[in-house]
């Protein structure tokens, strides 16, 4: 049976992903809707490909080239925040959820509500709403199938039956390019090296996370609340091979793992999939050329992220609220080249240690806080800017 699919920031790398998994499986599949923010040929070059039906750019300035990239087809176009959100509304079978950031947190909500299923690829929302994406499901009925892999593996092997025996989620980590690095080489890394990760092709925001290990640190809250699991029964191993995806011990001494190759298009697979399984173009992992499977402790100096996690769930959604949008904002001015690598954690030390305890439960004051907390981002920036300017 032929589903319709909704895929929320189509023109990125799971977008990119989520559409090589369609091409495998042409019948099983037909393109509702794509949106991008502002990458126009394309989203325009995607749409004409998969016949879709509805196309969005975030980017308002991009319309009326959208448009005529577009011209001679019978493709609905639209542009604008408002526009991605109530095209997030439609009535798709599913929707992959891959906006990045929390720009990504408002059309997720807008598809939960209707019921259906939602492939959860961006972890940021998640993050700042748990509670309240994880309400919305409830009262729609919506199944949320995780995309990352390490909570797709964890979804694969825990058994819902068995629940009360899991005696905790095991998230694995790469470790990033700086697994081996010391703080003073971290500290003069750039922003090419952060880029270049050992195993994984992604975005640049993650690919920055992944060098830093927040990305981990995001996982740990998303977990949490995916799996409504105590964050003392979250632990996170690294293992540069990004073999095994994750696993889940249980009471009675087993646990179970997921491995697969460090490709992006076999949990998107699983999520398209499910409760089935389809066809997926990625390699299969062959064992004889494995040489071994290594695992080490997170080094809590090298990588403060993982702490601040744990920190921050015992602190309460602001603090998540605020460890998300500090980094977001901090990321963008390393890749903007304004910071060096270790003013990220700087960054976010400082507004964490800002941020006013409160207690956030709908959407509007969850923004509305998140903005606050990009604001005193930005201002840490700019001050240490100033600072140092004056010292050079």
């Amino acid at each position: 049976m032929t589903q319709t699919l909704t895929i929320q920031g189509s023109t990125g790398s799971v977008g990119q992903s989520t559409l090589d998994v369609v091409r495998e499986n042409p019948d099983r599949f037909s393109i509702l809707a794509i949106t991008a923010h502002s990458n126009v040929e394309s989203l325009a070059n995607q749409a004409k490909e998969f016949r879709a039906k509805h196309v969005v750019i975030g980017d308002d300035s991009k319309y009326l080239a959208l448009k005529e990239l577009l011209s001679g087809t019978k493709i609905e176009i639209a542009a604008g925040k408002k526009a991605i959100i109530e095209t997030a509304s439609l009535d798709a079978d599913i929707t992959m959820a891959a906006i990045v950031g929390m720009a990504g947190l408002e059309p997720v909500l807008a598809s939960i509500r209707q019921g259906k299923k939602v492939a959860i690829a961006n972890k940021e929302p998640l993050v700042a709403a748990g509670d309240l994406i994880l309400s919305e499901a409830r009262k729609s009925g919506a199944k949320l199938l995780p995309v990352d892999s390490e909570h797709n593996a964890i979804f694969q092997v825990l058994e819902e039956n068995n629940r009360a025996a899991i005696s905790r989620l095991i998230l694995t980590a790469s470790g990033g390019p700086f697994r081996t690095w010391t703080l003073e080489q971290m500290a003069a890394a750039t922003k090419a090296q952060a880029l270049t990760h050992p195993n994984w092709s992604m975005g640049a925001k993650i690919s920055v996370d992944s060098a830093s290990m927040m990305n981990k640190a995001l996982e740990v809250i998303e977990a949490h609340y995916l799996f409504t699991m105590p964050a003392a029964q979250i632990d996170v191993l690294v293992h540069p091979q990004s073999i095994i995806h994750s696993m889940v011990e249980y009471r009675d001494g087993s646990i179970l793992a997921q491995m697969g190759p460090s490709d992006m298009r076999v949990p998107i697979a699983h999520a398209l999939g499910w409760p089935n399984r389809i066809k997926n173009a990625s390699q299969s992992l062959d064992f004889t050329k494995i040489n071994s499977l290594t695992f080490e402790a997170v080094d809590p100096l090298l990588f403060p992220a993982i702490r601040r996690a744990y920190d921050c769930l015992d602190a309460g959604n602001h603090a998540c609220i605020a460890l998300n949008a500090a980094n977001e904002i901090a990321v963008a001015a390393f890749l903007d080249e304004r910071i060096g690598f270790a003013d990220i954690g700087f960054v976010i030390a400082s507004v964490l240690e800002r941020a006013q305890t409160t207690k956030l439960t709908d959407l509007e004051s969850i923004l509305a806080f998140d903005q606050k907390m990009r604001e005193s981002a930005q201002t840490c920036i700019l001050n240490k800017q100033t600072s140092t300017r004056k010292a050079v």
